[in-house]
């Protein structure tokens, strides 16, 4: 789940281009991403002796869960002889998608793609991945599966993917600089989370640089920018989509944004480096007491104290759903056959228990979800319960062709105003204007 994408400028030449691409460089695009990715490029070859070998780019972090990927795709190769899977690292997300482009054009795709499901109308839109609506209706645990995790999988109609994970976001915060700073109840509003911030940042040599801030916010335009705001968006009863266009600029929106403009105006919220908001080393260090995150954080496997609390409430309680899924891309039929047999393996019981146990993530398996082995692991986690209970308020960002390029113009005003560049207001109307050119020629 991390930030993104293409910058908009860059993907309408791209997109112009797509047809010289397809007709005078398909060779050459082939050789730079053997060059590139030269293992997935070796792997995709089907062997002779009738084992299948699939690639799989995902973008998986932080490593430890990572790693946990790797030991349940592990488990699925042992298990079938004919199909081998291999998991590639491709990058962080917004690092990923100029190569999946390219990919896609050169027809060298990977077979499996792990990503987040608001890309889905580009892949549509370039005829990159398979609907899977058919094959899920034939699928006996299709009943098992959580309902809403396929929701926002959806766009037109079909199912375009199929969930690898669901969750939300709340605030992690440190309990020993709350009961320092004498804080015995956690925010449950806007304004007391903004005197709480106000109350944890420290200057301690008067130079008036804190040494401790009150939280952390992202800096950046990317996806996780953009994610990590979509919970007070939706709490101001605010949107960014009205009947399939951009509406950057209505009050609900204004007002989200303002509130993170006002924890920078008070001097109580640092920002992270650019694009790297996800980070935690802040937090671990005790340089800020609170961060916007959710249950996959390495917080939660670091040797530090921490508690979580829910995003607090404007005009109501809400947060937004981080969900990764899994793309079936267009290769041959046989190749797309074998994927599904992975696809429903990430599906059933003993992936979803050993992935969520493994990883903070909830399960969208519901015999998962309610086996005995996970139900003694969220007894152990009482801070998990916090995501657990948030899921009935949790919403997803707008699945429309043109998100990537909606948010990167939500991105960069969310960034203009924490940078003290522009007000909230006036960076959303020029993100708004600039949307507003370009969106009914090229949503992309």
């Amino acid at each position: 789940m991390k930030n993104h994408l293409f910058p908009s400028l860059i993907q309408n030449l791209f997109r112009q281009f797509v047809s010289y691409i397809r007709h005078l460089l398909p060779l050459a695009i082939s050789l730079s991403l053997c060059l590139v990715l030269l293992s997935s490029c070796q792997s995709s070859v089907h062997q002779k002796n009738g084992v299948i070998h699939l690639t799989l780019w995902q973008g998986i972090n932080p490593p430890t869960n990572r790693d946990v990927f790797q030991k349940l795709v592990d488990k699925f190769n042992q298990a079938h002889t004919d199909i081998q899977v291999e998991s590639i690292f491709a990058g962080e997300l917004d690092q990923q998608l100029p190569k999946i482009l390219t990919a896609v054009i050169g027809n060298s795709p990977p077979d499996i793609l792990s990503f987040y499901p608001q890309i889905t109308g580009q892949f549509v839109e370039l005829g990159a991945v398979r609907p899977l609506d058919d094959w899920l209706e034939k699928l006996p645990i299709k009943s098992e599966v959580v309902p809403n995790s396929l929701n926002e999988l959806k766009l037109d109609g079909h199912l375009w993917s199929v969930p690898l994970y669901t969750s939300n976001i709340g605030i992690f915060y440190r309990p020993k600089l709350f009961k320092a700073a004498g804080i015995t109840e956690m925010p449950k509003t806007w304004e007391e989370l903004r005197r709480v911030a106000k109350k944890l940042t420290i200057d301690r040599n008067g130079d008036k640089r804190p040494e401790q801030y009150g939280m952390l916010l992202p800096l950046g335009k990317g996806e996780w920018t953009v994610f990590s705001w979509f919970p007070f968006l939706l709490s101001a009863g605010g949107e960014v989509v009205t009947n399939n266009h951009p509406n950057l600029t209505n009050p609900g929106a204004i007002t989200a944004l303002k509130f993170w403009q006002d924890l920078m105006k008070d001097g109580s919220a640092t920002l992270s480096p650019p694009e790297r908001g996800y980070e935690e080393d802040a937090f671990i260090a005790g340089r800020v007491a609170m961060q916007i995150t959710g249950p996959w954080t390495y917080i939660t496997k670091s040797d530090v104290d921490y508690g979580v609390f829910p995003i607090p409430a404007n005009v109501g309680q809400a947060t937004v759903i981080g969900g990764g899924n899994l793309y079936v891309m267009k290769t041959t039929a046989e190749r797309e056959k074998a994927a599904l047999k992975f696809l429903e393996y990430v599906l059933s019981e003993e992936f979803q228990t050993e992935w969520s146990i493994g990883t903070g993530f909830l399960p969208v398996n519901i015999k998962s979800a309610q086996s005995e082995a996970y139900q003694q692991y969220l007894s152990q986690k009482p801070w998990l319960k916090v995501f657990v209970e948030q899921m009935s308020v949790a919403n997803a960002r707008p699945t429309i062709a043109g998100y990537s390029r909606l948010s990167d113009s939500l991105g960069r005003a969310i960034e203009s105003t924490l940078m003290g560049k522009s007000t909230a207001e006036n960076a959303l109307k020029i993100a708004q204007e600039r949307l507003d050119l370009i969106w009914d020629s090229n949503k992309s």
